[in-house]
């Protein structure tokens, strides 16, 4: 089971790399380059992001794209939202029709419960968390780092 689509997981990664370098602008193909994210498919999240709020976009000399919000203020919630709804475990329907047993499904009840839970999980997940938890691991590692030549 996929929770995080290859989409949701770019963009993530995008808006980390903008937040770790806040108030500049980075090109659409430095992004592509840091991230390993293919140009063409990273221009189409970008375009989403873009018109979502999330991200702005300048052309020209000093162009590129930057985080138009605080890293703080998106969680991953919104990130999955964009790319692929509201988050589900199961989808209670099969071919575009809902379930027969939908209404008398006890597992539907405890699905939805686990939905909400991952969801409320998500929401508390922002991207500033990610790069503070990001900016940890680099300076634990270069720490160990250190220590290991010594």
């Amino acid at each position: 089971m996929k929770i995080l689509n290859k989409h949701t997981d770019y963009a993530l990664r995008a808006l980390i790399a903008l937040g770790m370098n806040p108030g500049s602008r980075m090109s659409a193909k430095a992004l592509s380059e840091g991230q390993v994210i293919p140009y063409q498919f990273l221009r189409r999240i970008l375009q989403e992001l873009i018109r979502s709020g999330l991200v702005n976009s300048k052309q020209g000399v000093g162009g590129g794209v930057a985080l138009a919000v605080d890293p703080e203020r998106i969680n991953v919630r919104d990130v999955i939202e964009i790319f692929q709804g509201p988050v589900q475990v199961s989808e209670c329907m099969f071919r575009k029709q809902l379930c027969s047993n939908r209404a008398n499904c006890v597992l539907r009840h405890e699905i939805m419960r686990i939905e909400q839970l991952v969801d409320d999980e998500f929401s508390r997940v922002s991207v500033g968390k990610l790069i503070t938890d990001l900016k940890r691991v680099g300076e634990a590692g270069k720490s160990r780092h250190v220590h290991e030549t010594n």
